[in-house]
Formats: C-alpha cells, sequence, structure tokens
C-alpha cells in the first residue's frame, strides 16, 4: 500500500502545473474517499498538499487521474468532463477471445441490489448486430432509473485465451467498462466484480487507464500517458513477451 507522498510525487507524476496534477495511480489504491482507510487524497493531505479529484477510476484500475490544486482549477477542469471534451482511453485484458475487430457497446447502467452496478435491462434482451458490431437492448426492455452509456473498443491483440482491448468510453458511469465487458460476456481477467471460477486470478484487475487528454486552464491541449506495470500484463505474458508488449503499445499510436 502506498503510503509515502514524498514517493508518489517522485515516481508517479505524468504532469503538474499550478492548477493541476497528474498521476499514474497503482491498482489497489483508492483516488479519494469510498469508505477506504486510504486514498491519493489523503495521503497528500497528510503531507500538507491538498488536491480535488477531477474525476475518478476504481481502486482495482490503475492508470492516469487528474487532480485540481485549487477550486479555481477544479470547475473549469470538471466542466469538460461533464461536455465529454476529455478523450479518455483503457487497456483491458479480458479473459475471452472473439470479439471483433472494433465494436460499440451501448447498454444502459443501473444500480441494483447492494448498490452493484448493472444493466440495466435482462441479460437475455442484450442485441448484437455483427453487421455494425454493436451491442444495444430494446428501449421497451430499459428499466426505470436507467442512465445511457456507452463504450467504444477496437482489438489489439488476441491470444489462446485473452484478447488486449483498447477502450473508448463515450461516457464516465461507474464500473462502466467492467459491466458493459462482462456482459457481453468478455469479463476482465482479474475483476473481483466478475470472479473467474475456471482458473487462477490474475494478481490485480486488469484495466489500466492509458491516456488521458484535456485542455488546461489556457486552452493548451495536454496528453498525458502511462504504460500498464507488469501485474496488468501477467495472464499474457508467456504470449507476450515485454518487448512485444511494447511493440504493441508503439503500433496503438
Amino acid at each position: 500500500m502506498i503510503s509515502d507522498w514524498g514517493a508518489v510525487r517522485r515516481d508517479r507524476v505524468l504532469a503538474e502545473t499550478d492548477d493541476y496534477l497528474v498521476l499514474d495511480k497503482p491498482a489497489g489504491v483508492s483516488v479519494a474517499g469510498e469508505r477506504h482507510d486510504t486514498d491519493l487524497v489523503r495521503i497528500a493531505a497528510a503531507a500538507g498538499e491538498q488536491l480535488i479529484p477531477v474525476h475518478r477510476i476504481d481502486k482495482v484500475t490503475s492508470g492516469v487521474v487528474l487532480l485540481a490544486k485549487s477550486t479555481a482549477a477544479h470547475g473549469p477542469l470538471t466542466r469538460q468532463f461533464t461536455m465529454r471534451t476529455v478523450e479518455k482511453t483503457y487497456l483491458a485484458i479480458t479473459r475471452s477471445t472473439g470479439l471483433p475487430a472494433a465494436g460499440e457497446i451501448e447498454l444502459p447502467l443501473g444500480v441494483g441490489r447492494k448498490n452493484r452496478v448493472r444493466i440495466a435491462a435482462p441479460r437475455e434482451e442484450i442485441v448484437f448486430d455483427p453487421a455494425a458490431a454493436r451491442w444495444t437492448v430494446p428501449a421497451a426492455s430499459v428499466r426505470p432509473r436507467a442512465f445511457p452509456s456507452s463504450t467504444a473498443f477496437t482489438l489489439a491483440w488476441q491470444g489462446e485465451r485473452h484478447s488486449l482491448l483498447v477502450l473508448r468510453p463515450h461516457t464516465g458511469r461507474r464500473h462502466q467498462i467492467r459491466v458493459h465487458l462482462a456482459w457481453i460476456g468478455h469479463p476482465i481477467a482479474g475483476d473481483p466484480l466478475f470472479p473467474d471460477d475456471d482458473g487462477p486470478a490474475a494478481p490485480r484487475t486488469c484495466l489500466h487507464a492509458w491516456r488521458l487528454e484535456f485542455d488546461d486552464l489556457a486552452g493548451k491541449r495536454v496528453e498525458a500517458r502511462t504504460s500498464p506495470d507488469p501485474g496488468f500484463w501477467s495472464p499474457v505474458a508467456p504470449e507476450l513477451p515485454l518487448d512485444r508488449r511494447r511493440q504493441v503499445l508503439l503500433d496503438l499510436g
């Protein structure tokens, strides 16, 4: 567990100005709150630095997170997420194969029992259109209190039992990528929300916030990216040695 803010600043800062800080968050550490004992915001506050999350990624997810250094900066940065002018790109390893080269998952999300996020429609009502590579549900099947949710993906690599996906969520719902992939039959390796009963679990959830593009307060476009840690690659390590992983990421641009 990370507890040394000095080490975080030394090893995990991707970009910084007087307005914001972009960090490479490790899996297993929360961004803020959510009933967790330790998170990045609390670790920073204990060291005398006040930060405000502009957005969040799940505790089990690693990668790029944006934090504001003041309330004055927080508003303009947060509005970009609300207006969907931010570009978010994730990497995920699924414990499955057979996905199309590219696709769109347009399945509404809702909150069920025990505050669990699920598709707000019966699983058997999900429709896959192979011509459009698109998953949807009929409007008549959508339950009340549902939120439209859309995730686009491309297939970057496929092995014998796993696939590497590049995902771009158009909306930012809680657990969106994890639930979308699981409900179309392609769950993320190591995801505790959808455990694998057929074999040993990955050492972490194989979901990584790879790239984030946003505008700074002067209107300049900023891109921050960070490569996944070795734990992310563990399910496919025998098939994708280090040099091939690097080449896959280079080919993605």
